[in-house]
């Protein structure tokens, strides 16, 4: 699902004009980013949290060159943890596994 997908459909649902369901979702999506990248958590109730992490520094390997040891330094990344209700929709979809015989 796209934005405009999103767009399309909550415009059909309520009746507002697309444009304007255009600017709150757009607006949303800004809200949200300016603050997670402030470090402040986002927490959508019954739909996830999104949060500021920082990762520990590590050692990596270049494929190329596999006797070097790559420092890569700690970062910032931003996690979301879905909620409840999305957890147990997604799980849903986990493939039926035939026992084994």
């Amino acid at each position: 699902m796209t934005k405009r997908d999103l767009v399309v459909r909550i415009s059909q649902e309520t009746g507002l004009v697309q444009q304007q369901v255009l600017e709150i979702v757009q607006k949303t999506l800004d809200y949200i980013s300016e603050a997670v990248a402030r470090g402040q958590t986002v927490e959508l109730r019954n739909f996830g949290v999104f949060e500021v992490k920082v990762r520990k520094p590590r050692v990596g390997r270049n494929p190329n060159a596999p006797a070097k040891d790559v420092r890569i330094p700690p970062r910032a990344v931003v996690k979301f943890k879905p909620g409840k209700e999305m957890r147990d929709e997604v799980i849903k979809l986990t493939p039926k596994e035939p026992l084994p015989a």
